[in-house]
């Protein structure tokens, strides 16, 4: 595929996203862009909420990570399933039974203003670095595809990245998410299972062929059970479980589509359907990477490679877009090209609109029924600007696949947020508005660090329930300390 080519399959793809967002910007009220005026139906969200989930971190790192990990992140995506569960059992019915915005808001009507705005802190700053992450991505597949080939330095790439998603999303923010990340998760899979049946016509394998090479193969792995390292499956199992609590159950971004729904009932049915779809797609994934390694040694082609400071690192994140845009038929690169940019989308453009309505709601505290336009328009910008400064930062940072490098950050900034709900739900104790709650959440964040640092044994991301406990432990002492001196 030449430069050329690609780039006008990028623009037909954004043109059919600004026409829809054109369609669903009838409404460009504060209700409409934060929670689509709760009329969202469920099953659009729910497939929607997949591609949103996965993104293109999983599109791209999750094959590419086969290498060393083999099947194993299947051991998180089992764990899943128990955190969705929760999820709809007990956190959506606390948040349709408060008829909140930001989820966030729980925090003040339980524990306080300093809760309130630590939990809605943390949450920003999770969701600048995952959303950065993301788009780091698909900002380095296009200036591979397009715009290396003409010189256009990787700032400029990034700057078009972003103002593509900001066009689209400005006016309606979620009502128009609704329907772009339904059509984009539909690009994406059909990219999955295209590129699949083109490597499989390519190595000559059937159906069966296909998944005895997989399980023959040095790639095919799935559970571990060494307990010190920290692939082990119980820490994957029990980390899943709580990373699926605090990156959807926990995360304004998951959770303002399941609060656009109609009913508590429609987001649970679109709970229960998106998880299981999301385990199905997982594993499809999983094969999609073992069959490119296969490929790649069958036909003797090298690893990609990135350069960081000046030094080539090999990429395995760069291999299913370079066989797919090099070594495929023009239609299995084309939908390739379409479902990384669907994929990538799907994910960043909602945070984005999460990232403007958290800081909207929780930190200028606007009011249901007012209009506040101007100022959400401004915050929109602002966002923007500041994904385009981390995505350059960590562009000399890079590392090798970059879903681990997304739940690393999750660890410790969804750890004070998973304390703090844990504990008003949990207890019914009190910390009466106490600045210690701030110092409790810092605190927590820096010892699970210097925990996680400790030789001898790989927590793995067991790291982020332990920085959880720590919170929690510190606002019990926080809540006995304030009863005693009530008592006085």
């Amino acid at each position: 595929m030449t430069p050329l080519s690609v780039l006008f399959i990028a623009l037909s793809y954004f043109g059919l996203l600004f026409l829809i967002s054109l369609a669903t910007s009838g409404d460009s009220s504060d209700d409409a862009f934060f929670v689509g005026g709760k009329k969202s139906p469920w099953y659009l969200v729910a497939f929607g909420m997949v591609g949103a989930s996965l993104s293109g971190i999983t599109f791209i790192s999750v094959p590419g990570a086969v290498q060393g990990a083999q099947f194993g992140y299947m051991q998180m995506v089992f764990g899943y399933l128990l955190g969705y569960l929760i999820i709809a059992a007990v956190l959506m019915p606390i948040y349709y039974r408060l008829n909140l915005t930001s989820i966030y808001t729980y925090l003040e009507k339980r524990l306080g203003f300093y809760a309130y705005k630590t939990g809605a802190a943390f949450f920003l700053v999770s969701r600048v670095i995952g959303a950065a992450l993301r788009l780091y991505l698909v900002a380095a597949v296009l200036q591979l595809a397009i715009f290396s080939a003409w010189d256009v330095p990787f700032a400029a790439t990034v700057a078009i990245t972003i103002l593509l998603i900001w066009l689209y999303t400005f006016r309606s923010g979620i009502r128009t998410i609704v329907f772009t990340d339904s059509l984009q998760t539909f690009f994406m899979l059909l990219a999955l299972v295209l590129t699949i049946v083109g490597l499989c016509s390519q190595l000559n394998f059937g159906f069966a062929d296909l998944f005895k090479a997989v399980d023959n193969s040095n790639y095919s792995q799935l559970f571990f059970w060494d307990w010190k390292p920290g692939n082990n499956f119980i820490k994957q199992f029990v980390s899943g479980a709580f990373i699926a609590i605090v990156m959807t159950g926990l995360d304004q971004d998951m959770m303002q589509k399941n609060l656009s729904c109609r009913s508590l009932g429609d987001a649970q049915k679109n709970m229960f359907w998106f998880s299981i779809i999301l385990v199905i797609v997982n594993f499809a994934f999983l094969v999609l990477g073992a069959l490119l390694f296969i490929y790649m040694d069958a036909n003797g082609i090298a690893m990609p490679e990135r350069m960081v400071n000046g030094i080539a690192k090999p990429a395995s994140d760069l291999v299913f877009p370079t066989i797919a845009l090099n070594n495929m038929p023009f239609l299995v690169g084309t939908t390739f090209f379409i479902g990384l940019l669907a994929a990538a989308y799907s994910s960043a453009d909602s945070a984005l609109t999460a990232l403007t309505t958290s800081f909207c709601v929780d930190f200028l505290d606007f009011e249901k029924g007012k209009s506040n336009r101007g100022t959400r328009y401004i915050v929109h910008i602002c966002f923007s600007i500041l994904l385009f400064c981390v995505i350059l930062i960590y562009n000399q940072l890079a590392n090798d696949a970059l879903i681990w490098d997304i739940f690393k950050a999750a660890m410790f900034t969804y750890g004070p947020i998973l304390g703090l709900f844990s504990f008003g739900i949990l207890t019914n104790r009190k910390v009466h508005n106490n600045f210690l709650v701030v110092l409790v959440c810092v605190a927590a964040v820096v010892i699970s660090y210097f925990i996680n640092k400790l030789d001898g044994f790989e927590f793995g991301f067991l790291i982020l329930p332990i920085n959880g406990l720590l919170t929690f432990i510190g606002l019990l002492l926080i809540s006995y300390k304030n009863k005693a001196m009530l008592k006085r």
